[in-house]
C-alpha cells in the first residue's frame, strides 16, 4: 500500500505564529500562518485555480458539453464556481453557474442516468439552488419540474454514484437548500423500501442486515456501496426495524474492518490497499460521522476517530483529487472537527490543504504525483482541490460534494 501515498512527514502540530516579517513559502512556514492568513492564501490560491478550470472545462462557453456530470464534467465547474460565488459574493460567478447549468441541462436531458454526482438529478437540483440564489422564481420552478420529471429505470442499482441512492442524496439536498418539503417523503419512501428491501435479501443471514452488489461485487465504500447507501438512508425517514439495520450493517464493517483500521473495499476482500473517499476508511468515515451525528452512539464516534487516524497515516495519496486523492481526505478532519470540537482534527485539515498548496501542482508536473484523467474536473483534479481550499476557509460549513449535507 506504502507506494500508493507519500509518507506523512508533518509535524505532529505547529503553533500558530502571528509574523510581521516575510517568510520563506514553505509547508511548515504555512501551518504557522494564523488561520485567517491562511485561509486568505487559500481563497487566492482557489480563486486562481477556479480560472484556469473555467478555462480548460467551459471556455469561452461556447463549446459543446460532452460529459454534463458534476464527478468529471462541466457541472462540476458549476459547483466550484457556485462555491467561490458563496465565498466571494461575486455575481459575475452566480450568472456564470447559470450558463453552464443551462448548458448541462440540454445535454442531459434525454440521460438515462439520475443521480446527483453522475446523472440528470444534480442538473436540475443543483440548477434550482442556484436559481433560488439568483433570485429567479421561474428558473427555480423550471428546474424543481424537470427534477420531478425524473423517473428511475427498474434496473437500477443501488449505490450513489449512479444508483438509487444517488438519487435520493438529490432529493435531501433540495430539501435542505430550498425548502423542507420540496421533495416529499411520500416520493422517496417507496425508493427507501425498494432499496432496503433488496439490502435484506442480499444479505449474508446472521451476519449483515444490508447488503449490496455492483457490477457482482459487494462493495463497502463511499462511491458503490454500504457506506454510500448507509450514509443516504440516514437522511430519510426510517422505521424502527429499518434503523436497526443501518445500525447493524455499520456494525458489521466496524467489527470486520482490517487489522490496520482501514476498510476492505468489497465484502470478503483481503487487500488492504485503498484509502480513498470511494474505497477504504475515508468515505467510512465520514458515514460513521454521520451515524455518531443521526445516533449519539459512542461507538459510531469512536470507530470514526479510529478511521481517521487510518487517513492521517496513509492518507497523502499520489493523487491529487476528490474521489481518490488528498483533496478528498481532508474532509474527513474537517468532518471530524465538526463532531468532536478537538483542534486536532482541524490542524490536520491544515496538514493536508497546506500540503497541496505547498507541493501538488509541482508534484503533478514532476510526474510523481496523478493530476486526475479528468485533471481540472471536481472530482478527479484540481476542481476538487480548489473546491476544498474554499472549503478550509471556513470550516464549519465545509461539506464533501455530493456526499455531505
Amino acid at each position: 500500500m506504502a507506494d500508493r501515498f507519500f509518507p506523512n512527514d508533518l509535524p505532529p502540530f505547529v503553533a500558530e505564529t502571528p509574523s510581521h516579517t516575510p517568510t520563506p513559502h514553505t509547508l511548515t512556514s504555512l501551518l504557522s500562518l494564523p488561520y485567517q492568513s491562511l485561509a486568505s492564501k487559500l481563497q487566492a490560491a482557489a480563486l486562481h485555480l477556479k480560472q484556469s478550470v473555467v478555462s480548460e472545462t467551459w471556455g469561452s462557453g461556447g463549446n459543446c458539453v460532452k460529459d454534463y456530470t458534476l464527478y468529471t464534467g462541466v457541472l462540476g465547474t458549476a459547483y466550484l464556481v457556485f462555491k467561490a460565488y458563496q465565498v466571494t459574493k461575486n455575481l459575475d460567478d452566480l450568472n456564470l453557474c447559470l450558463k453552464i447549468v443551462e448548458a448541462c441541462d440540454s445535454a442531459s436531458e434525454n440521460s438515462s442516468r439520475v443521480t446527483f454526482i453522475c446523472g440528470r438529478a444534480g442538473v436540475c437540483a443543483l440548477g434550482a439552488v442556484i436559481a433560488k440564489h439568483a433570485g429567479d422564481e421561474r428558473l427555480l420552478d423550471y428546474y424543481l419540474r424537470q427534477f420531478k420529471k425524473i423517473e428511475l429505470p427498474r434496473d437500477l442499482p443501488y449505490e450513489v454514484l449512479y444508483g438509487r441512492a444517488g438519487y435520493l442524496w438529490a432529493c435531501s439536498f433540495l430539501n435542505k437548500h430550498i425548502d423542507k418539503d420540496t421533495i416529499q417523503t411520500t416520493h422517496m419512501r417507496p425508493i427507501v423500501e425498494e432499496v432496503i428491501t433488496a439490502g435484506r435479501q442480499l444479505a449474508p443471514k446472521g451476519r449483515c442486515p444490508l447488503m449490496y452488489e455492483w457490477h457482482g461485487k459487494k462493495y463497502w465504500g463511499a462511491a458503490h456501496g454500504l457506506a454510500g447507501i448507509m450514509n443516504v438512508l440516514m437522511d430519510m425517514e426510517l422505521k424502527p426495524d429499518e434503523v436497526e439495520d443501518v445500525k447493524g450493517t455499520l456494525r458489521y464493517m466496524i467489527k470486520n474492518r482490517f487489522l490496520s483500521g482501514n476498510y476492505p473495499s468489497s465484502d470478503g476482500n483481503e487487500s488492504d490497499r485503498l484509502v480513498h473517499w470511494c474505497h477504504g476508511a475515508p468515505g467510512v468515515t465520514l458515514t460513521l460521522v454521520k451515524a455518531a451525528e443521526v445516533f449519539g452512539d459512542k461507538e459510531f464516534s469512536q470507530a470514526a476517530e479510529e478511521a481517521g487516524e487510518v487517513v492521517w497515516k496513509s492518507g497523502l495519496l499520489r493523487r491529487v483529487g476528490i474521489c481518490h486523492g488528498v483533496s478528498g481526505n481532508t474532509y474527513v478532519f474537517l468532518s471530524l472537527y465538526r463532531l468532536t470540537g478537538n483542534k486536532e482534527y482541524l490542524y490536520k485539515a491544515k496538514g493536508f490543504s497546506c500540503f497541496l498548496l505547498d507541493r501538488a501542482q509541482k508534484l503533478i508536473t514532476e510526474g510523481k504525483m496523478h493530476g486526475g484523467d479528468r485533471p481540472y474536473s471536481l472530482f478527479e483534479g484540481l476542481g476538487g482541490m480548489a473546491y476544498t481550499f474554499l472549503d478550509m476557509i471556513d470550516p464549519q460549513v465545509a461539506r464533501f460534494p455530493g456526499y455531505e449535507l
